[in-house]
């Protein structure tokens, strides 16, 4: 029994007529035998009986047989769709163009800027990690903890630091021990100055006047028994000799006068003055020296200091009541993608400065969002803006824009995304750091406008252009447009309200809109002598008969090296009107590109120095004439139509 055919007690569908395959006779009446083989070939039952009724010979008939069957189910699956598609109207012409316009109308245009963000506190304390390079997180409460001032936070490890103070605590001593020795040394110094001055000085000053009276003393001494041994030699009491010996003695008193009086001189003149300034000397060495010795202390008593405030920032406490949260900013691995491993927890390293955690102010809330760079410029501070968080739709402001993009993954380093912070009207208490929210932006707002989507308009040549429906068809109009979203874009001139226009027009009509008439000047003129292919050289414009650059004759058809009738590559028609700037309908010398400027005052025919509509296709119509191509420009590169 076929499980996927009919049942034994209904007869088979009959098969359609198809035509015999080739190699079968059309007529099975004059073939018993392959009649009998087309027979055998379409029945299925499958049963081993008609297997072996086929001979060798039907296999090619077999296939033949099958194929007819498969192209016959084909034909009827796509002329079905067919049918469906053709009576439902998908290929009403007429339908598929109506469905591809679109009727100018007066609208309210909001011009907006949606993007997704993460809910922060505006007004966070941050809690960073103050020891000096970093250290390694030992024990940390829990994310989203809810803590009391003054509740243990963060507990880094303090091992190194440790070992750090007992080796500093013993350059303290010694520094200390050395600064006693050298303040012990300068009051030394000092009294041994106020010692000299004071007493030494004084008391061989004293010792030397008491030289001098001795001295003074045995001088008159001597002088008055020199008198009396005068006159006693006088009177021959005493010999000659004696009286020598006396006036001796008065010389030798005097002697001993003198050098009692240059001691003193010598004492208070040279002797105190040199050791004043000696002992001076070493009481301002001593100072000196004290006072780097109490500088080197003070700075291993500050380290020390230092190495005991980082133990205890070791410790950090909650500095206020309220909720802590991890200080995990989002970011992302070098390959652009988020780190599995959260930057804040037990066991991570954080480097000095570093913020932990933050106890963020839950009644000032903020919305932290990225905007592309094509758009950040719309944004000003100030502006409203809608928030949605989950199933809540808020109001807020955008506070600040960043003036530096953000950081960027090595897979979008072309994408440049500045941050952007919009403020959260009121206070709420419910919203929770980390939430995300969809923040659109006001840009601009403008009532009763027309507007057309984006999709209508088409930018050639440096202008753009829509297409409008006429009595004669669709009419490319050019169009000026003002302030617009990705969606819809504010009409300025060029259509009327009612207007019907084709969405997704086409890029190009009749070929001439493929090619910028400034495409040149925006690469400047090069280098001297040179010129663009197709263009004349510096040295001066060809006349309408003369050669071109290349060698071939203005309209000829075989510049470049190209075939005869074939355009040069340099020679792409442009129209001259498209130069026409100020919009007056004429093109001076002034807007004229540099190309035009060699052939200017042949295309004036007035003499006006303003190239008309008319002369414009006077020129054209003479170049045709010529048998060139239907530009202005010598050479086939000369504006068209």
């Amino acid at each position: 029994m076929n499980s996927f055919g009919p049942p034994e007690s209904e007869s088979p569908l009959p098969l359609p007529a198809t035509p015999a395959p080739a190699g079968l006779t059309a007529s099975p009446e004059a073939d018993p035998r392959k009649a009998a083989q087309i027979a055998a070939l379409f029945r299925n039952d499958g049963s081993e009986t008609d297997r072996q009724a086929l001979p060798r010979s039907g296999a090619m008939g077999r296939i033949f047989g099958r194929v007819i069957v498969f192209a016959v189910l084909l034909s009827i699956v796509v002329g079905g769709s067919w049918a469906a598609a053709k009576y439902s109207g998908l290929f009403d012409e007429k339908a598929a163009v109506k469905q591809m316009t679109h009727k100018v109308e007066r609208g309210d245009l909001v011009i907006t800027v949606t993007q997704k963000g993460n809910v922060e506190s505006a007004a966070n304390i941050e809690i960073r990690c103050l020891v000096a390079g970093g250290g390694i997180i030992k024990d940390i409460v829990t994310d989203g903890t809810i803590v009391k001032e003054g509740d243990q936070l963060v507990e880094l490890d303090s091992a190194a630091i440790d070992e750090q103070i007992l080796q500093q605590r013993i350059g303290y001593e010694k520094a200390r021990a050395i600064r006693d020795q050298a303040k012990n040394d300068l009051e030394a110094a000092k009294i041994a100055l106020r010692e000299y001055v004071e007493g030494t000085f004084k008391k061989e000053v004293q010792i030397v006047d008491g030289q001098i009276t001795i001295a003074e003393e045995n001088l008159r001494s001597a002088q008055n028994t020199l008198l009396y041994t005068e006159r006693m030699f006088r009177k021959a009491y005493v010999t000659p000799l004696q009286l020598e010996a006396q006036q001796f003695a008065v010389k030798r008193a005097q002697l001993e006068l003198d050098t009692a009086k240059t001691a003193k001189r010598v004492l208070e003149e040279f002797t105190y003055l040199k050791m004043k300034n000696d002992l001076e000397t070493q009481v301002a060495t001593a100072g000196a020296k004290a006072s780097s010795e109490q500088t080197a202390f003070e700075l291993e008593e500050s380290k020390l200091k230092r190495l005991e405030t980082q133990k205890l920032n070791c410790l950090i406490a909650a500095p206020q009541n309220g909720m802590v949260v991890y200080a995990n900013d989002s970011g992302g691995s070098r390959f652009g993608g988020s780190s599995d491993r959260p930057k804040i927890e037990e066991g991570a390293t954080v480097r000095e400065g570093q913020v932990i955690l933050r106890v963020p102010d839950l009644r000032q809330m903020q919305v932290r969002v990225t905007v592309h760079e094509s758009k950040v410029e719309s944004l000003k501070a100030g502006m409203p803006a809608s928030i949605r968080i989950q199933n809540r739709k808020l109001t807020g402001y955008v506070t600040f824009i960043a003036n530096q993009p953000e950081s960027t993954s090595m897979f979008s380093a072309n994408v440049k995304e500045y941050a952007a912070f919009v403020r959260v009207d009121g206070e709420q208490h419910d919203l929770k750091p980390g939430m995300t929210a969809e923040v659109e932006i006001l840009v601009d707002e403008k009532k009763g406008v027309l507007t057309v989507p984006v999709q209508c308009i088409v930018e050639q040549a440096g202008r753009l252009y829509a297409w409008r429906e006429t009595p004669q068809g669709f009419e490319k109009t050019e169009i000026k447009l003002g302030t617009g979203d990705d969606r819809k874009v504010e009409v300025i001139s060029g259509l009327s309200e009612n207007d019907v226009v084709l969405q997704n027009p086409p890029e190009r009509s009749e070929g001439n809109f493929a090619t910028s008439p400034g495409s040149r000047s925006q690469f400047g003129a090069g280098p001297r002598g040179t010129k663009p292919s197709g263009e004349a050289p510096s040295g001066g414009a060809p006349s309408d008969g003369a050669p071109a650059a290349n060698g071939a004759t203005p309209g000829s058809g075989a510049g470049q090296g190209g075939p005869a009738g074939s355009r040069p590559s340099g020679g792409r028609s442009m129209d001259v009107m498209s130069f026409d700037k100020d919009g007056d309908g004429k093109v001076s010398r002034a807007e004229a590109p540099e190309q035009m400027q060699a052939f200017f005052d042949r295309m004036d025919g007035d003499a006006d120095g303003f190239i008309s509509a008319a002369e414009a296709a006077a020129a054209r119509a003479r170049r045709a004439s010529q048998g060139g191509a239907p530009g202005g420009v010598p050479g086939g590169g000369g504006p068209g139509t």
